[in-house]
């Protein structure tokens, strides 16, 4: 699926699932609509027991006291506000009050106002039921293009999704959605104990000490909470690389490594108050602007590293199954180190793909990288006239289509870049507004910036990649309050409905 009809794919998706939301809830306020209707329609019986009971009040009989209390309840819970409800409750008020008369002059009226109900719950009815079905056609014609682009996203993923799946290892139908769940619920604290911790902390709008103290400790005990939850719930949460197939449908990015690297990687570098993303998952973010991103797993970890979604390969028989995966996908990242099969990756990446397909990442600090490097390349790569950036990745690499190796490294952002283009702006306003803290020289933006002016280089380009890496470590925050949202639509959506089948 190409990226114009995968964006026309999403922004129809999008239509869709707000346009069905509308029409669901449409729905049942029609449906409750013409059950207050149909309810009503005993009134006229319902208004003739209370007269009657009020002609008989002053003989006295308990009965008659009864049937009037029973059909001003009856008139609360089941006439519109105003007009016949008011009218009995009145005439109810005067009959306690022993003003029999005047409860019976009050009542007078009671058939015309419960006729001019009668209408008004036809109204509403009727124009409830034409507003839920005005929003149920498009939804249902909407949900005809969004199936089968879902469909043609699938199949285009097809035959990468049934080499991956092999390799997939069986979990439970039940852990994921459990633990997303809890993640769900860490992302909500996450986003509350911001907000709280924040609004604490603003000089702007000065709060008595008895108010800001309890919000402070509240906010940072809903903070450590979503710490704790998110780092037990997210990674046996995390899709495997099947799933992330099947979810973008693009052809992946292959993110080769040593699985010596994966402690490195997996390490959380300080630019938000709370950081919760790993070097990987924002290094991920920034190449999912070309497609989902997976790696091969450590035989036998326990649970996967987040960022590239994982497989597992028989450690005896792997290279067939990396090979084909080469040709599958649409760009291969391969970290160097001091593997050896690392270096037979990097022998049959370049022999058996396009040039431009593969990037190099180089890390720092490893004597003879360069040496190695340039056997296998037919021109000098002269990384080791590259300044080390630091232990993970000091340099990228990549090659244009006569195969001639182009190094650009990595090193911390210029003040005078920081302070321009778009990136910089949003950062700013968020630094304003309280809701981002963070900074542009952590080692994955410095990476993220390497690769997008690498790739460039070779006429690869893609936009969006150093903001998917920045804002990756604000995502927790963007998710928390995504899910505070939808998941009060949600919960007002099933409370309608419970109203609408009694329960509530």
């Amino acid at each position: 699926m190409s990226s114009g009809l995968r964006a026309v794919a999403r922004l129809i998706t999008a239509i869709t699932v707000v346009t069905t939301y509308i029409a669901l809830h449409l729905a049942v306020t029609a449906f409750l609509d013409l059950r207050a209707r149909d309810h009503f329609s005993d009134a006229p019986a319902r208004a003739a027991a209370f007269v009657a009971a009020l002609d008989h009040y002053a003989d006295g009989p308990m009965s008659a006291r009864a049937q009037i209390l029973r059909s001003d309840a009856w008139f609360k819970q089941n006439a519109p506000s105003g007009g016949s409800r008011s009218t009995v409750s009145s005439a109810a008020g005067y009959a306690e009050e022993g003003r029999v008369s005047l409860a019976r002059e009050h009542a007078a009226g009671l058939t015309a106002e419960i006729e001019k109900d009668r209408a008004g719950l036809d109204r509403e009815a009727g124009s409830s039921t034409a507003a839920a079905l005005y929003w149920a056609v498009p939804a249902g014609v909407l949900l005809v293009p969004t199936l089968r682009l879902r469909q043609r996203r699938r199949s285009g993923a097809a035959e990468i999704v049934d080499v991956v799946s092999r390799f997939v290892p069986q979990q439970p139908w039940w852990r994921r959605p459990v633990f997303l769940v809890g993640s769900w619920v860490g992302y909500g604290l996450f986003a509350t104990g911001t907000f709280t911790v924040t609004m604490a902390q603003q000089r702007g709008h000065e709060l008595p000490l008895e108010a800001q103290v309890p919000l402070l400790l509240g906010g940072l005990g809903a903070l450590g909470a979503s710490v704790l939850i998110l780092r037990c719930c997210r990674p046996r949460s995390a899709r495997s690389a099947a799933q992330a197939l099947l979810a973008d449908g693009r052809q992946p990015v292959l993110y080769l490594r040593s699985f010596a690297d994966d402690d490195t990687a997996a390490r959380v570098d300080d630019g938000a108050p709370v950081n919760l993303h790993s070097r990987e998952e924002q290094l991920a973010a920034a190449l999912s602007a070309f497609g989902p991103v997976i790696a091969v797993g450590r035989p036998g970890e326990p649970l996967p590293h987040l960022g590239a979604a994982r497989f597992y390969l028989p450690q005896d028989d792997w290279q067939p199954v990396v090979l084909r995966l080469m040709e599958l996908s649409q760009l291969i990242v391969l970290a160097l180190g001091l593997g050896e099969g690392l270096w037979w990756e990097v022998e049959q990446a370049r022999a058996t793909q396009p040039a431009r397909k593969l990037v190099l990442l180089a890390p720092g600090g490893l004597p003879g990288m360069a040496e190695r490097l340039d056997e296998h390349l037919p021109t000098p790569s002269r990384l080791n006239e590259v300044t080390a950036g630091g232990s993970w990745i000091s340099a990228v690499i990549t090659f244009d289509p006569a195969g001639t190796p182009r190094v650009h490294p990595v090193g911390r952002v210029p003040r005078a870049a920081q302070r321009r283009g778009t990136l910089a702006r949003l950062v700013a306003r968020g630094k304003e507004a309280g809701l981002v803290s963070m900074t542009l020289s952590t080692p994955a933006h410095q990476v993220a910036r390497a690769l997008k002016a690498a790739l460039a280089s070779v006429g690869v380009h893609r936009r969006a990649m150093v903001l998917r890496a920045s804002f990756a470590m604000q995502a927790a925050l963007g998710k928390g309050v995504a899910l505070v949202v939808t998941g009060g639509l949600l919960l007002w959506l099933v409370y309608r409905a419970l109203q609408a089948l009694g329960l509530w």
